[in-house]
């Protein structure tokens, strides 16, 4: 599906300026199969390698948050500097630091859980990586991937067994700093501003929430029909990346957008629900990290829906799987394959305590 929406909605946009209707699609498809052929190389390796790497995993997640500062490396688009320029190839370095954290994370709360169900201290300490992390997105800035970040790490902790009065304090605290710093800045004020509004300043402030809209007023219950979009005709800006979800409406309707809705539904669901398995069979972190990608998935996909139908401000996020974007594809598939390759080794553990069982009841 993502494929498909790719190439209608960028076919236009790579007709006019690189005269190759598929150049976007072309791409693409590109990078998904350099992801399955990174997310192989994980499906190969156990997942206590990962766990034994977790210092090197946290360094790797900072040296490339950091790398975008470098001058000649960090590429600004947009008056953003989230990119690195690598050759002809660019790569965005949030997309794998934040896997990276989310491997990291579970070898901490696997290997201190009971002190962090016990001390303050023990909850913090993996909160003030994830906040220095945080600092260095919003230096970029890149406001949606940290928000991103911070969600899925409460989660995690969540489901990792910290103390809910210390998880209340921490979540009361991010957000009153993210909210402080949204309406401190103003270009995020200002964002903030036409989403309340987007009617007040439909040609500025507006444009793409109010256009997006209308693309999704559009598509009715079973779409104009693949292709044939109208606001991806140079009236809907990003239409192939941030803003994809609308064109997908507009084509297929309420029909085709609560199918994909329901798709990322299965996906988050069969992620977090393989934690209470993991942990009855005694692989924890296997739990912990695929608990981790499916909510941070499925807050990436609540996001980026809830800003193309104009329920929350504009965050500059992709929609996984879906939208065209090189670097998510890839960190995205990879991350796919550490939840198969978790699924894999719990399904081996309950084969095995099951043999044992039977033959312990057999004798």
């Amino acid at each position: 599906i993502g494929a498909v929406m790719v190439g209608s909605a960028s076919i236009s946009l790579a007709d006019r300026d690189m005269g190759e209707p598929l150049y976007f699609l072309a791409r693409h498809a590109g990078a998904v199969l350099l992801g399955c052929a990174a997310g192989l190389a994980v499906l190969m390796l156990p997942m206590s390698v990962w766990f034994r790497l977790n210092a090197l995993i946290l360094l790797g997640a900072f040296l490339l948050l950091v790398s975008v500062e470098i001058p000649g490396l960090g590429r600004t688009v947009n008056g953003s500097t989230r990119w690195l320029a690598l050759g002809p190839l660019t790569l965005q370095p949030s997309e794998p630091a934040r896997l990276c954290l989310v491997l990291y994370l579970a070898s901490y709360i696997v290997r201190h859980q009971k002190d962090m169900a016990l001390s303050l201290l023990g909850f913090a300490k993996p909160l003030i990586v994830v906040a220095a992390a945080c600092v260095l997105l919003l230096g970029e800035p890149d406001f949606g991937a940290a928000v991103v970040l911070t969600a899925t790490s409460f989660g995690m902790l969540f489901i990792g067994g910290a103390r809910l009065r210390d998880l209340t304090l921490a979540v009361v605290t991010a957000t009153a700093g993210l909210a402080g710093l949204a309406f401190t800045s103003p270009y995020r004020l200002q964002r903030l501003l036409g989403f309340v509004d987007p009617w007040a300043d439909p040609y500025a402030s507006g444009f793409q929430l109010t256009q997006s809209l209308i693309a999704i007023g559009r598509g009715e219950w079973l779409g104009v029909g693949l292709g044939d979009s109208v606001q991806k005709l140079f009236y809907l800006p990003e239409a192939h990346t941030d803003f994809v979800f609308a064109v997908l409406t507009e084509e297929l309707g309420l029909v085709g957008a609560t199918l994909v809705i329901c798709l990322f539904g299965v996906v988050v669901f069969k992620a977090i629900g393989l934690g209470p398995r993991a942990a009855a069979v005694g692989l924890p972190y296997q739990g912990l990290v695929s608990s981790g990608i499916g909510v941070m998935l499925g807050f990436q996909a609540f996001i980026n829906i809830g800003v193309n139908m104009g329920l929350l401000p504009t965050k500059g996020l992709t929609l996984p799987l879906i939208s065209y974007g090189r670097t998510s594809a890839v960190i995205t598939v990879i991350a796919l394959a550490f939840v198969m390759r978790a699924h894999h080794e719990v399904k081996e553990a309950e084969r095995r305590a099951s043999a044992k069982s039977g033959k312990g009841r057999s004798r």
